[in-house]
């Protein structure tokens, strides 16, 4: 069991028979030795995000989710197919439960899905992947040691500002978390 004071950020949680990941922690001390914790969390079966507040003393069971390896195969446009690496039992995710994740999905990647209850419902991304650059403006030579950027259409979809050096076709490297170039691959 967490206690509402160890609901930190990233932690995952039940309440209601539903999972739960804290997404901002504050506590507040009001005295007499007990304080007010209030948390936004997201509702990891519905994506809601709500904001709560609790007591010190209040206590809330860990969310079991389970991460399984999976293979990405392909999407319809609507949801997308996951192969399990273990089972090759498929999965479908819709795109909405992807929040985002699907710009840095190619077909073929291994991914890990979190499962509730043997369903899966969501997918954890590694920090950083790599992209192919689909369509960028061409950058002039003299320009390469200037911190000037550009945008670059990869083959997902993503628009990442890039250097003037990086070209179509270049393989980038980029942070899953802010969407932001990291370094050519």
């Amino acid at each position: 069991m967490y206690n509402a004071s160890e609901l930190k950020v990233w932690k995952k949680f039940l309440m209601e028979d539903t999972p739960y990941e804290v997404l901002t922690y504050a506590q507040k001390v009001v005295g007499r030795g007990w304080s007010i914790i209030t948390v936004k969390c997201k509702n990891l079966l519905s994506w809601g995000i709500v904001t709560k507040t609790f007591s010190d003393k209040d206590n809330f069971p860990p969310a079991d989710i389970v991460t399984q390896s999976y293979d990405y195969l392909y999407n319809d446009g609507e949801s997308y197919f996951f192969m399990n690496r273990e089972s090759y039992e498929q999965v479908e995710l819709p795109l909405e439960r992807l929040d985002g994740a699907e710009l840095f999905l190619t077909e073929g990647d291994k991914v890990m899905l979190q499962e509730f209850n043997g369903q899966a419902i969501n997918i954890a991304l590694e920090p950083s992947c790599i992209l192919v650059v689909e369509d960028t403006p061409p950058g002039e030579k003299w320009d390469t040691a200037t911190g000037w950027r550009k945008p670059a259409t990869c083959i997902t979809g993503l628009v990442v500002q890039v250097p003037l050096f990086v070209n179509i076709w270049d393989k980038i490297k980029v942070d899953t978390r802010t969407r932001e170039y990291q370094s050519r691959a």
